[in-house]
């Protein structure tokens, strides 16, 4: 009997937009910069990695231990929040807002809760949860389109931000006009050319 594949879109959707989410959340990133942030703390690069890996690994084992009370779900969207609020945190950082050593205390605190919300769920949670939310009959093919998700998640921001620049193409094309060696008078007739000018 063939698969209809319509009928199971939405779970292979969940499970693509899942996979997806996980990578666009900047956990790759975060890993990149670590080092920089404490770096500019300064923390000795050997301690900042040695710090992310055992809040890393901590994560991981209260995961374990609470994915069958708390539920996949509820890891999900605490860790997905526990994230925002670490990115939150590492913009403030970034601003005018606060100096000194509360600039340092946020940075680097914001980096280990990332790190320790990513792998308090997002990151084991999610593989789990694709297993658990297909079909047998599908299971293996939905899978497949999933971790092709997963693997292309560059492939997709690329992607996105390719498409805002040609619909920036488009905008400027259709709607700006060519300024250049041209009085204002011009410019606003260009622009507004029903408009009465007020020269």
């Amino acid at each position: 009997m063939p698969l209809n594949w319509f009928y199971h879109s939405p779970v292979v959707f969940i499970g693509s937009a899942l996979l997806a989410l996980q990578q666009l959340s900047g956990i790759n990133d975060v890993f990149y910069f670590s080092s920089t942030v404490f770096k500019s703390a300064g923390v000795p690069s050997d301690v900042a990695n040695m710090s992310v890996g055992v809040v890393n690994l901590s994560g991981s084992i209260i995961a374990m231990i609470l994915m069958d009370k708390l539920g996949r779900k509820g890891l999900l969207l605490g860790s997905f929040m526990g994230m925002a609020m670490s990115m939150g945190m590492q913009a403030v950082a970034g601003s005018s807002l606060v100096s000194g050593s509360s600039v340092v205390l946020l940075s680097v605190g914001g980096v280990l809760l990332f790190v320790l919300s990513f792998a308090m769920g997002v990151g084991p949670v999610t593989g789990l949860l694709l297993s658990e939310i297909f079909p047998s009959r599908i299971r293996a093919k939905a899978m497949a389109i999933c971790m092709a998700v997963d693997w292309l998640g560059p492939l997709i921001l690329y992607t996105v931000l390719a498409s805002f620049c040609l619909v920036g193409f488009l905008f400027v094309r259709k709607n700006v006009v060519e300024t250049k060696g041209k009085t204002l008078q011009e410019i606003e007739r260009a622009l507004l050319p029903s408009a009465e000018l007020i020269y």
